[in-house]
Parts: structure tokens; C-alpha cells; sequence
């Protein structure tokens, strides 16, 4: 294995590429929680990326790569390896055919498409992080996900470069087959829109964010919803017997309402705090830290398994974490 400090001052003489040693990740999560990362490269290029994933990978260190950190949970202890960050950012149209890069911020692809007059991403509206990571987890809101307008996904298989169209990517609710690659990089991604009246898109964007930022308020240390919601067709006959009609939206239960019936709104862990008015929201109340977090979302998940024997799944990733 070569040595961190070696790793570091390759990584830090390629060009494009910023590299810290010792990186507090609370800078660099939605949470404002997470210890340092041994070493945290930013590549402004996908070449630079892929460099600097080549020279990580033979280092013999552990690696995770990261996008905006709006849904990530850090260790206290922090990341013993190298954190790799892609911060290309172009978004270009032409017709209704828009490429963008994984490192661009999803509000940036959805203000960019808005005001193009193309039609298709506005429910997304005020849903943070990258684009990449949007690709990752299927991101979406209001009945609509990324993966009605994905055409084409270029990514580094650790190897070389690879283009997956839509089927290819396995798209289900809040999935990809990317999630199980975990090793497979997108880079960037073809969208195919539809087009549209730019002042009527706008204005409906302007009524979506409005309405999420009064539920999760861009200076909230959280990352929106912590679970996913369940998939009616999914659960149990005995749970779905217990749902009240007008809970079930297009075929989809939220986690919040199995969770309001566990008592989670109002629960408080340190500076951990699940919110009083939406019990899938879990927020840093000032220093909350990483272990309380986690602690707090297991609890949850116990009470949820125990009064209905189902289980739900957390939509954040964990970084530093044993196993």
C-alpha cells in the first residue's frame, strides 16, 4: 500500500485537481456533521477525475466518491482513506436534447431547463445536491423522477469509459442499477425533454419551491426526508388493510405516516431532532453529531419493524461507518 502522504502529493500535482489533507467533512455535509477525511480531492474535469480515481484506486487506500454531501452521513471518526469529488459542471441544450455534467447542482439543471422553455424536470424543483447523485437514487418529487428523462448515462466503470441508455440503468423507485455498482462513476447524462412555455414552467417551480422550503428550509441542517417512502404493492395485506384511503398517493405509502404512528414527531437525541410537523424529517439542531444521528434513525427503524413488522430503508448513504 502506498502511504496517505505519497497518495496525497500525487493527487495534489495533477492538474484540475485540489487536494486537502485532514478535511473536516461537517464543511462539506448538508448535516454539518462528519470527522476529517484523510485526504478530500475536488477534480474540476472528468479526465482530471479519472486520474485522480486511477492514482486513488492503486494507492491500496480506501475511497468513496461524493457528490454535494446534501445526503450523506460521516462518521465522527471521519473517512481513513481518500474522499473524491467531481465538480464539473457544463449544462448545454440543443433542441431539447440537454447533456449535463454530474458535478452540476440539480436546481442548476432545473433553472437552466425552466428558463430554455423545456418541460420535464420542474417537479424537482428545491431538491438539493448534484446531478450525478440525482442519477444515483432515481431522485424525484410530485409523482415524477429523473429517470423519465434520462436518454443516455455516460460512467467510469473503473476500468474505462461506458454509456448506458435509459433501460440499461435499471431505474426503479429511488434506484439504479449504480447503487449497486458502487464503483461505477456516472460522469455526465442526456436528457430528452419535452418543449414548453418558460413563464408557465417558472411559475410553477416558484410554487414547488416555495412549498419545500417551508417544509425544509435551506438553512436546515438535514437532508430532506431520511426514508423512502413504500411502494403499496410491496407491503404486507395486513399493513395495507391499516391505511386510511387518502394516505396512498399513486401507489406509493410515506414513511411518515408509519412513523407519526411510532410516535417519532417531536423525538430529540442530543441536537438530533426528528421535526414536530413532519415525522420523516430529521435535522442538526446546532452540534448534533453522526452517532446520535444514527442512533436516532435505528431507533426508528425498531419502532416501525416492531408495531408493523415492516421495514424502512434510510435514502441516505453512509460514509466512514464499520461495514
Amino acid at each position: 500500500m502506498i502511504q496517505p502522504a505519497e497518495t496525497y502529493q500525487r493527487l495534489a500535482a495533477l492538474p484540475g485537481v485540489t487536494a486537502s489533507r485532514d478535511e473536516p467533512m461537517s464543511r462539506h455535509t448538508r448535516f454539518g456533521i462528519g470527522g476529517p477525511a484523510d485526504i478530500l480531492v475536488e477534480a474540476a474535469s472528468a479526465e482530471a477525475f479519472t486520474e485522480a480515481l486511477a492514482i486513488a484506486r492503486t494507492s491500496g487506500l480506501p475511497l468513496v466518491v461524493v457528490g454535494d454531501g446534501t445526503n450523506l452521513i460521516v462518521s465522527d471518526a471521519g473517512f481513513r482513506g481518500v474522499v473524491l469529488r467531481l465538480r464539473c459542471a457544463d449544462i448545454s441544450a440543443t433542441g431539447t436534447r440537454v447533456t449535463v455534467e454530474s458535478g452540476a447542482r440539480l436546481q442548476s439543471l432545473v433553472d437552466f431547463t425552466v428558463a430554455h422553455g423545456l418541460k420535464g424536470l420542474e417537479t424537482m424543483t428545491g431538491i438539493p445536491g448534484s446531478v450525478g447523485a440525482a442519477i444515483y437514487g432515481n431522485a424525484g418529487a410530485y409523482g415524477h423522477s429523473i429517470m423519465e428523462r434520462i436518454g443516455k448515462v455516460w460512467f467510469h466503470d473503473g476500468g474505462a469509459l461506458r454509456a448506458f441508455s435509459n433501460g440499461e440503468c435499471e431505474f426503479r423507485y429511488r434506484e439504479s442499477i449504480f447503487k449497486r455498482h458502487k464503483d461505477w462513476i456516472v460522469l455526465r447524462a442526456e436528457l430528452q425533454m419535452e418543449t414548453g412555455d418558460a413563464a408557465a414552467l417558472s411559475e410553477a417551480s416558484a410554487k414547488i419551491l416555495e412549498i419545500r422550503n417551508r417544509k425544509y428550509p435551506p438553512t436546515m441542517k438535514c437532508a430532506g426526508s431520511i426514508f423512502k417512502n413504500l411502494l403499496l404493492s410491496e407491503l404486507p395485506e395486513h399493513v395495507a388493510r391499516m391505511l386510511p384511503p387518502n394516505v396512498i398517493i399513486e401507489g406509493k405509502v410515506p414513511s411518515a405516516w408509519f412513523l407519526e404512528q411510532v410516535d417519532a414527531k417531536g423525538m430529540r437525541l442530543g441536537d438530533i431532532q426528528v421535526a414536530t410537523y413532519h415525522a420523516n424529517l430529521i435535522y442538526n439542531d446546532g452540534a448534533g453529531t453522526a452517532g446520535e444521528l444514527v442512533e436516532v434513525i435505528a431507533t426508528l427503524k425498531a419502532r416501525v419493524l416492531e408495531k408493523f413488522g415492516i421495514g424502512i430503508e434510510e435514502e441516505v448513504q453512509y460514509v466512514g461507518f464499520p461495514g
